[in-house]
């Protein structure tokens, strides 16, 4: 696996007047206009797919949504399920500038939620940000390490076209996996997959505010939640609208007032 260079803080040239004449104003705060960002990651049959699909649904509260599509049109597969409706975008290359454009273009239909499966494709896929920092690198005779001065800025705008996207984004990820003994209901030990990290750039959870992770066995269990009604849950085969989807909603609706002094 690609080992990240450290982070370079570069020191910024001087300016005559590097500040605005313009007053730094506070105001009450409120979540008015928040959308929700989740992820989730799992191995492979874990139900990620789903649980994201039947979640934004619930979050697009009866209006078609959007999906892009990585995984060879796995999410078409549910198309109807329980009466879901959306509409699909396949991509076959994850140069993450395309994920930008796709985000874009769904930002100017309008659709209320965008469903992003996987995400990992536009970390290791042909054309991802690994196969770019590749690329870069070729350019100065093979070192990996300037190869980051182009590929982390593409990782970077690509996260931060995800966080400004106007409608819900929820994102699947893939999890790196191995196999290890765990002993089962008879008492005998059996081999067992589990999932390690996500499939993305190391940290990549920190940008959500709402992380989760599926096992084999469809047990999705919260790794971090800024909503308190999540905290720390674990959900068995969750409903997606009903389970998660419904306690965003109202967390995020709780406080779209701002709290008056």
């Amino acid at each position: 696996m690609s080992q990240l260079p450290p982070p370079v803080r570069a020191a910024r040239p001087q300016q005559d007047n590097p500040t605005s004449d313009k007053p730094f104003a506070f105001q009450p705060a409120s979540k008015a206009g928040r959308k929700v960002r989740l992820s989730i990651q799992g191995v492979s049959g874990s139900g990620k797919t789903w649980t994201s699909l039947s979640t934004a649904a619930g979050l697009a509260e009866g209006e078609r949504f959007a999906v892009i599509d990585t995984e060879h049109g796995a999410s078409s597969l549910y198309a109807g399920e329980r009466g879901i409706q959306f509409d699909v975008l396949p991509m076959d290359r994850y140069d993450p500038r395309d994920l930008m454009k796709a985000l874009d273009a769904a930002a100017s239909i309008g659709y209320p939620v965008v469903t992003i499966d996987s995400l990992s494709h536009y970390w290791k896929g042909t054309d991802g940000t690994l196969d770019q920092v590749e690329k870069a690198a070729s350019r100065y005779g093979g070192n990996s390490f300037a190869g980051w001065k182009d590929g982390t800025p593409l990782q970077n705008d690509m996260v931060e076209k995800l966080l400004t996207y106007p409608g819900h984004v929820v994102a699947t990820m893939r999890s790196a996996t191995e196999w290890v003994l765990q002993e089962n209901a008879r008492g005998r030990k059996e081999p067992v997959m589990v999932g390690m990290r996500a499939e993305q750039r190391k940290g990549i959870e920190y940008e959500f505010d709402v992380a989760a992770e599926m096992n084999i066995e469809n047990r999705l269990r919260f790794l971090k939640s800024r909503c308190p009604a999540l905290h720390q849950q674990i959900l068995e085969r969750p409903d997606g609208a009903r389970d998660i989807a419904k306690p965003l909603l109202d967390w995020l609706r709780s406080g779209a007032q701002p709290q008056q002094q």
